[in-house]
């Protein structure tokens, strides 16, 4: 099924260019493997920092190469169809690398949003030097207690 939100990197850089002048763009990315109420207060509260929401989503060997061989359960396309599906999302885009510079350059942000497990010191160089370029401010949002994926994996498992 192809889903009106989302779009290959390009026509959402395309989208993100026609937009920038009118509406603050707000862009974060990550896994998302397995969608629970800590992501989805996450991406509801960054959407309220703009007026648009861009997730990028790691495409299946990037989350492979950040995760580990058991990961992810949801292929990308179906994570991808999950985000879009939120309301408070408002694009959404699948990138195969396992640094988001490329969706940073494409996209230019006017906020490029982390989790609170993140914090300056520990992203990426490359990803701040971009980010840097496209003059975006970098927030991170606190985590929600007891809500993560790795949690919600070993609860499983028991």
């Amino acid at each position: 099924m192809q889903h009106l939100k989302i779009l290959t990197l390009a026509d959402v850089a395309k989208r993100a260019s026609e937009l920038r002048t009118k509406k603050r763009i707000v862009l974060t990315n990550g896994c998302f493997d397995l969608l629970h109420i800590g992501h989805v207060r996450y991406l509801e509260e960054a959407a309220q920092l703009g007026d648009i929401l861009i997730v990028a989503v790691n495409g299946d060997e990037s989350v492979r190469a950040l995760k580990g061989g058991g990961r992810p359960f949801n292929n990308a396309h179906d994570r991808a169809e999950v985000m879009a599906a939120l309301a408070c999302v408002d694009l959404v885009t699948i990138f195969p690398e396992v640094r988001a510079t490329r969706v940073i350059e494409a996209i230019r942000p006017a906020i490029y949003v982390k989790g609170g497990d993140y914090s300056l010191k520990s992203l990426n160089v490359e990803e701040v030097a971009a980010l840097q370029t496209a003059g975006a401010e970098i927030r991170t949002l606190p985590l929600v207690p007891g809500k993560s994926t790795s949690g919600l994996i070993e609860k499983i498992r028991q």
